[in-house]
């Protein structure tokens, strides 16, 4: 079994292939910058198709999978890319079933993430209260009411989610899968114990004696996780907390072209299509960009570890 494997280390485009099946449910980690961008990229050259995608706030992959025509069906909260604009992909498809139609199931950022426990928890389902002041229970089916046993008083259950994968970023990991992020969880740890299988990129990959220095940092463990990708600038244009400020003004210009159909496909045939893998995006975008993106969010946020 992987997840038994002393040495877990793998490229983005095997780990992708052995893992990312035609109809699988996937799901990603980040929420305010760490996105799985170049992760996105890959499984579009790939072309897996028929996903189902679980998700809290997707960005490039709820927006650009959807844009690629690569999902059936999203269970997420929130697509589109903060600051920088609205995920027009996203809403081409679900207003005008453009490349395809796409089944919708809404939650909440909140009930997503207690799907995720609930999976990681390996229970069926949830209880919250937060949705019974909204009007999603009309509209998902999946959403369900009771009456507490304990109280008598109403609440809302949302279902376990197990995604078939799990692609998850850090900051950095062993071989072995010990994954350490140094900013805002959101709903990394869970998404990855909830999971079949689990691909674990990292900003950096380190021995274990580096990990076991600061156990209390290790979100991901090993037992969880199946491949190892050493993977940096993952995220660009988002930002990685402690590894990479923001580049607003190239994901502003990403933006720009995803206004319009034919400005996404043009976008993807120069960013995607014609670029073999994420070195050469790397290449691309310019390492000096890179490297000064570096420097800027070391300067400000200095890594205590």
């Amino acid at each position: 079994m992987a997840k038994k494997d002393q040495d877990k280390r793998k490229s983005l485009k095997t780990a992708i292939q052995e893992y990312v099946q035609d109809g699988c449910s996937i799901s990603f980690s980040g929420m305010a910058g760490s996105q799985c961008v170049a992760h996105t990229y890959e499984i579009i050259r790939q072309g897996k198709k028929g996903l189902t995608l679980i998700g809290d706030s997707p960005c490039e992959p709820g927006d650009m999978l959807v844009g690629a025509g690569l999902v059936d069906r999203m269970e997420i909260a929130y697509c589109a890319y903060a600051v920088a604009g609205m995920g027009n992909n996203f809403r081409r498809a679900i207003e005008s079933g453009i490349p395809h139609e796409v089944v919708l199931n809404d939650y909440s950022n909140f009930t997503i993430g207690m799907r995720f426990l609930a999976g990681a928890m390996n229970i069926p389902f949830m209880p919250t209260k937060s949705l019974l002041g909204s009007d999603l229970p009309q509209y998902n089916e999946h959403i369900k009411t009771m009456l507490d046993p304990y109280t008598g008083q109403k609440i809302a259950l949302v279902p376990a989610a197990n995604p078939d994968v799990a692609i998850v970023h850090v900051n950095r990991a062993d071989k072995r899968g010990n994954g350490q992020i140094f900013g805002y969880l959101a709903n990394a740890d869970n998404i990855a114990r909830a999971a079949k299988y689990t691909i674990l990129t990292c900003e950096e990959l380190v021995e274990t004696e580096e990990i076991r220095k600061y156990p209390v940092l290790t979100a991901i463990p090993e037992y969880c996780v199946d491949a190892v990708v050493e993977l940096p600038y993952a995220s660009h244009p988002w930002n990685m907390p402690y590894s990479y400020l923001y580049d607003l003004p190239f994901h502003t210009d990403q933006l720009a072209k995803f206004a319009t159909r034919e400005g996404f496909e043009e976008w993807l045939e120069e960013w995607c299509y014609s670029v073999k893998d994420h070195d050469e995006y790397l290449d691309k975008v310019g390492r000096k960009r890179l490297w000064e993106l570096s420097k800027m969010e070391r300067k400000y946020m200095k890594m205590p570890y």
